[in-house]
C-alpha cells in the first residue's frame, strides 16, 4: 500500500529533504520532521509559506497533485496588508494580469483571523498605521509565488500565507511540524 502523509510545514522550512545550495548551513528541510523512507513532496510550498504539504511514495499520485494540468484546487489563508475592498476581491475572482500572464479566476472571500492559529516565528511585520486583513483564496493553477503576486497586484501585499487544503485533503488540527499518515481516497 502506498504512503500518503499530510504535513503542516512550518515557516522557513524547505519543501525538500536535502539542501545542497551555498546557503545550506542555515536552512531547515523536511528531513528534520519526517523520517519515513522513499516519500517525496507532491508539489511545493515556498520556504516563507506555511501549512499543508502532501508527501507520498506513489509517483502517479505525486504527479496528479503537483501537475497544474490536473487543476487540483488548493486553498490558502492569506494575511494581507490593508483592507481589500470588494473591487479588489472581484479582480482576484476574474483573474489578475501578472508578468507571466493572466491568472485563472480565484475563489475568494474575506475572513476573520482563523481561530486557534499558531503564532509564526518570526512574527510578521506589523505597522501601526496600516491594518491587516485575512482572505481565503482557492486556486487551481500553480504559478511561482502566485498568491503573493496576485495580492500584490491588487495593492495588498501578502504578510502571511498558510495552505489549508489540497483537493480533498485538509490541514485539520495539525500543528506546525506535525504530520499524519492517511488512507488514500
Amino acid at each position: 500500500m502506498n504512503v500518503l502523509i499530510l504535513f503542516n510545514k512550518p515557516f522557513n522550512v524547505l519543501s525538500q529533504f536535502t539542501d545542497r545550495s551555498t546557503e545550506a548551513s542555515g536552512r531547515e528541510t523536511l528531513s528534520r520532521y519526517i523520517q519515513i523512507p522513499h516519500v517525496y513532496a507532491a508539489g511545493r510550498l515556498d520556504r516563507d509559506s506555511e501549512g499543508l504539504l502532501l508527501l507520498t511514495d506513489d509517483g502517479k499520485l505525486q504527479a496528479r497533485i503537483a501537475n497544474p494540468k490536473h487543476k487540483m484546487a488548493k486553498t490558502y489563508w492569506v494575511q494581507v496588508e490593508g483592507a481589500p475592498q470588494e473591487e479588489a476581491l472581484q479582480s482576484l475572482r476574474r483573474g489578475v494580469q501578472l508578468k507571466d500572464g493572466l491568472t485563472q479566476p480565484a475563489k475568494v472571500r474575506l475572513m476573520e483571523e482563523p481561530a486557534g492559529l499558531w503564532p509564526r516565528n518570526p512574527p510578521i511585520r506589523v505597522r501601526k498605521s496600516v491594518p491587516d486583513s485575512w482572505i481565503e483564496m482557492t486556486i487551481r493553477e500553480g504559478k511561482n509565488r502566485q498568491i503573493r503576486r496576485m495580492t500584490a497586484a491588487i495593492g495588498h501585499p501578502c504578510l502571511r500565507l498558510i495552505r489549508t487544503q489540497i483537493g480533498d485533503w485538509h490541514l485539520g488540527d495539525l500543528k506546525p511540524g506535525e504530520f499524519k499518515q492517511v488512507t488514500r481516497l
